[in-house]
């Protein structure tokens, strides 16, 4: 097998492509052949040490993805070579096979492409625990979505409207906020060059959003949270930006709003006949046409330090994956 291997966290220039030999998976593994991998902000940090999960070295990058299963270790006994999987398991995506504990893979139905396989677990659950789980949106309300151009942004998008509810989508620039249009979106905000508050008092006549869904953080955290309507909940995603941002206590009061953590990989973890339901249900929705990941492009796995470069310029919109032409289905 090849894979990309982390040996010295320093960023992406010192993760090199290697021959390793293919590994025999232990008892509760799995070895997948795989075929699609995405790319997802922690990706970028774990190479550079900044991700809160700071795995053994060295290691292999790539937290998602989707191939064929090859081999069972002992116990496995719910999974058969052969069976197209998807997994999140926080490494190993990044190469041509991988281990990978079979109580993490996500059988694949018939019709559910690869490359959609790979950049589905990450998103879509942690849009969905955020709103449905965390943020009890109900039909008719508004949500504004921060960073809605981005992998978890278009899949707010999606699930909002499946919700039923009304979704403000603000992104960097006209591209961002014509994709979040066409996927759904009911009006847009570019905040580079509108001033956000101005126009979130504009588009809910003055009343403000019920939800923010912000993965972004930064400098919008403060103008965003003092357009939120009385009662609102304000979902902290994650912090894409950068900076983590401070917000004054006085305004949770004020506005009778709550801010909730969204921490979806311990959900999975502390609940998880409540996580596997999520699944089943996000499963559904695909398969009724109700949610699809936006594919920014897919590249080839031999260009990951290329595609870590596109994706650290911040102009993916959607997800990127990269694919091992040579297995590709």
């Amino acid at each position: 097998m090849q894979a990309w291997l982390c040996e010295n966290p320093i960023g992406i220039d010192a993760v090199t492509w290697q021959e390793m030999p293919t590994p025999e998976p232990a008892e509760g593994q799995v070895r997948i052949a795989i075929k699609a991998a995405s790319l997802n902000f922690p990706d970028i940090l774990i190479v550079q040490n900044k991700y809160q999960h700071k795995p053994a070295l060295p290691f292999v990058p790539g937290s998602e993805y989707a191939g064929v299963i090859e081999a069972l270790g002992a116990g496995v006994t719910h999974l058969k070579v052969g069976q197209n999987v998807a997994c999140l398991s926080g490494t190993g995506g990044f190469g041509t096979h991988t281990l990978a504990p079979a109580a993490m893979c996500m059988p694949l139905p018939a019709g559910f492409p690869h490359v959609d396989a790979a950049a589905f677990i990450m998103i879509y659950a942690t849009s969905h625990h955020a709103l449905v789980d965390r943020a009890a949106l109900k039909a008719g309300e508004t949500v504004l979505i921060l960073g809605a151009a981005g992998g978890v942004g278009t899949s707010a998008i999606q699930i909002a409207k499946a919700m039923g509810a009304m979704v403000i989508a603000a992104a960097s620039s006209d591209d961002k906020c014509a994709l979040c249009k066409s996927i759904g979106a009911d009006e847009t905000i570019n905040y580079s060059t509108e001033d956000l508050r101005e126009r979130i008092k504009a588009l809910t006549g003055g009343k403000g959003p019920d939800v923010i869904y912000d993965p972004v953080g930064g400098a919008y955290t403060e103008p965003a949270f003092r357009s939120i309507a009385w009662r609102g909940r304000y979902l902290v995603v994650g912090f894409a930006a950068g900076p983590i941002p401070a917000l004054p206590f006085n305004l949770m009061l004020l506005k009778g709003a709550s801010v909730v953590g969204v921490f979806w990989g311990d959900f999975a973890k502390k609940e998880p006949k409540a996580n596997a339901a999520m699944m089943g249900e996000l499963a559904t929705w695909y398969a009724q046409g109700k949610i699809k990941p936006v594919i920014d492009r897919t590249m080839p796995m031999a260009q990951l330090k290329e595609a870590y470069a596109h994706m650290s310029s911040r102009a993916v919109m959607g997800k990127l994956v990269m694919v091992n032409l040579l297995i590709l289905s």
